[in-house]
């Protein structure tokens, strides 16, 4: 089976930003998506910047094809502050965490449409339990045959993107002691997770053609992995992180996804080997990060060396540095430190839940508060 993958001559960026709908009295989840896509809709000049998603508790900001991460801020920013109005006008705020800390999934809607029907038909008890949330970025591809390298070169990163955007610490009223409950809960579907780390752009299209074959998979889309391929768009689509809850969050971990993505293209353009890890080492650096968020100690090479992540992420942030300049976005890929300085947002939520003694209530408000101030 042959996959034309069609490459960006720029590294474009695109960002696709879920976020869930909670009632403003109660600050359980929602249904009332399609009253917020009517509203919202109606106003604006481009309604295609937001989309509907498995189900009606969740509304996807998307950006077109942008050049820096102010930009698709821009977009994003312009998106929701329609969204936000609409749920104004019908009692609903927007949340922006990887999982909602007390929502049941049975009391949950579906979005109409085969491709939702069928997911949940053949999932079943796993597909109904997907109440999460998270942050996609796309970055664009120059060459077919260094789209394997640098997603197998991304996944050393895997567990520094997790651990800054963990926001899912706490499932069904019970702190699951994780930073990313989400991390985990996604993975039970199938085709998603971590990717297989092909060498060559032949073996995933052998691996797609298998899938499609067998039944696994009636589209490419179907692949759910945690970084995958987007051969009709050109990129490669970062999956990794839960939702985020602040504009200076999202433009942080944008800004490094970005700069990670076009350093290490450019790196195996120049020849060089990246670095790449076994994956029982991809595979242990996922769960460290889930379980342990900024605190997770991570594997860094195939020699087993390991380091605190936070430390490496300051090494890391200096070496982007001349990456960012190049990108125009610096000054959001300096505030990752601002992250680690007043915690991620699994930390906030856990601090709001003892001060309050476990009002998760409190723990919504919060959340739901971080991003409307952060709007202005």
């Amino acid at each position: 089976m042959r996959i034309d993958f069609h490459p960006s001559p720029e590294p474009t960026l695109g960002v696709e930003w879920e976020l869930a709908l909670v009632d403003r009295q109660t600050r359980d989840l929602s249904n009332n998506a399609p009253h917020i896509f009517a509203r919202a809709k109606a106003r604006m000049s481009e309604p295609g910047r937001i989309h509907q998603e498995l189900l009606r508790n969740t509304v996807e900001l998307v950006t077109g094809i942008c050049h820096t991460v102010d930009e698709a801020m821009v977009e994003l920013r312009e998106a929701l502050s329609h969204v936000v109005r609409a749920g104004d006008e019908v009692g609903v705020d927007l949340y922006g965490g990887g999982t909602h800390p007390f929502a049941s999934w049975t009391e949950q809607r579906l979005s109409p449409g085969h491709r939702y029907a069928e997911l949940i038909n053949r999932t079943q008890w796993w597909g109904r339990q997907m109440l999460i949330w998270g942050v996609h970025v796309h970055v664009g591809l120059p060459a077919q045959e260094r789209v394997m390298p640098v997603l197998s070169g991304l996944l050393t990163y895997y567990p520094h993107l997790q651990a800054l955007s963990a926001s899912s610490p706490i499932w069904a009223g019970v702190d699951t002691g994780y930073a990313s409950n989400r991390a985990l809960m996604f993975q039970q579907l199938p085709t998603a997770g971590l990717p297989f780390q092909f060498e060559t752009w032949g073996q995933f299209e052998s691996f797609a053609s298998d899938q499609l074959t067998t039944g696994v998979i009636d589209e490419l889309s179907e692949i759910r992995w945690d970084l995958r391929p987007s051969a009709k768009l050109g990129t490669l689509e970062n999956r990794i992180c839960d939702g985020v809850s602040t504009f200076e969050e999202l433009a942080a971990i944008v800004a490094l996804a970005h700069c990670l993505v076009v350093d290490l293209d450019a790196r195996a353009a120049a020849g060089e080997a990246l670095t790449v890890l076994p994956p029982w080492h991809v595979q242990e650096n996922k769960w460290r990060a889930a379980r342990y968020g900024l605190d997770a100690i991570v594997i860094l090479d195939a020699d087993s060396h390991e380091r605190l992540v936070t430390d490496d992420l300051a090494d890391l942030l200096v070496r982007l540095e001349p990456v960012a300049e190049r990108l125009g976005c610096s000054a959001e890929l300096a505030s990752v430190a601002s992250i680690i300085g007043r915690g991620a947002s699994y930390q906030r939520q856990r601090a709001v839940a003892e001060r309050t003694h476990g009002d998760l209530v409190a723990v919504v408000d919060s959340v739901v508060r971080e991003l409307r101030e952060s709007l202005g």
